[in-house]
């Protein structure tokens, strides 16, 4: 697994300060009751300097978040996103992974969030490929997880909320003290969901399905690219449910997120998956390109930190 390593600075309510100083009281609310929000960025050497990927839209999904458990960030858009600009440059690297926080802080206890204030925090650090650097072309083990995604009407899985990650992380360890990489999540209704943080993609005769939002899947920002990439390639994307056994019988799967960018998926259930496939190795090869901007056409996507 990545190792966490120090930045200088971390941005906390306003103001830059010290990493090692960035703290907050033990008695902090999200703490206790896992009420907060957060993002997962990445920004990427690029021949202009560091470039954070997607931030814009990664920041509007933070006040999505925040709107669906009714929690008011005091800051707006611009200034979370001109923050984080600040904080990666802070950190005089060339490339990072980013984490904005929105939580609720200190002075008040209890399940009612309505008098907590919100606080703020983005923090970057190093951090290489969540599922190794050579899972686009080795592929990674997965399994069925004995952890169902979370219900609509128990937690809300749109909202990329501090709270639902508990249930990725019984799946994720699960699947790790079995032998595997990672753990995929099926519905409450049997359906397949999602991995534990990324998007899952399913090619079978020549259509790549990946699973809708109705099924608990979080609306992917890294699986929004990777869509966006395939229609211009010309590849048949489409958003519909996928049940288990096609994954056992797929011609290839891959998944995708910030934190694990593209990377292929070579078994399931110990059921083999050619890997990595050709949709796989054409749309991982060109995040790769588009991410460093190196693809012209979605230099937009490219937001320089300063």
């Amino acid at each position: 697994m990545p190792t966490l390593i120090p930045t200088p600075k971390i941005w906390m309510n306003g103001e830059l300060v010290d990493w090692d100083k960035a703290q907050v009281h033990v008695l902090t609310h999200t703490l206790h009751y896992g009420s907060g929000v957060f993002e997962g960025i990445r920004a990427y050497e690029t021949e202009r300097g560091p470039a954070i990927f997607r931030l814009t839209e990664h920041i509007e999904r933070l006040f999505r978040s925040a709107h669906i458990l009714g929690m008011k960030i005091p800051y707006t858009v611009d200034e979370i996103i001109q923050a984080t600009k600040d904080t990666v440059a802070s950190t005089g690297l060339a490339s990072c992974y980013v984490r904005p926080l929105a939580y609720y802080g200190y002075g008040e206890m209890g399940l009612n969030t309505l008098p907590c204030k919100v606080d703020v925090a983005i923090a970057c650090w190093p951090w290489g490929a969540y599922l190794g650097d050579d899972a686009l072309t080795k592929g990674v083990r997965m399994k069925i997880s004995s952890w169902t995604r979370h219900d609509h009407n128990t937690m809300p899985p749109a909202a990329k909320t501090v709270g639902n990650y508990v249930n990725s992380s019984l799946a994720k360890v699960e699947a790790l003290n079995a032998g595997y990489d990672e753990a995929i999540m099926l519905a409450p209704n049997g359906l397949v969901a999602e991995c534990t943080g990324e998007n899952i993609f399913c090619s079978r005769n020549g259509v790549v399905l990946t699973p809708p939002l109705s099924a608990g899947a979080l609306e992917g920002i890294t699986q929004n690219t990777v869509m966006t990439l395939a229609a211009d390639l010309g590849i048949d994307m489409r958003v519909d449910n996928i049940a288990r056994s096609d994954l056992y019988i797929a011609d290839e799967l891959f998944v995708c997120g910030t934190a694990a960018e593209v990377s292929a998926v070579r078994s399931v259930d110990d059921r083999d998956i050619p890997s990595p496939g050709p949709v796989t190795t054409t749309i991982g090869q060109l995040y790769g390109r588009v991410v460093r901007g190196q693809e012209s056409k979605y230099l937009s996507w490219c937001e320089l930190a300063k």
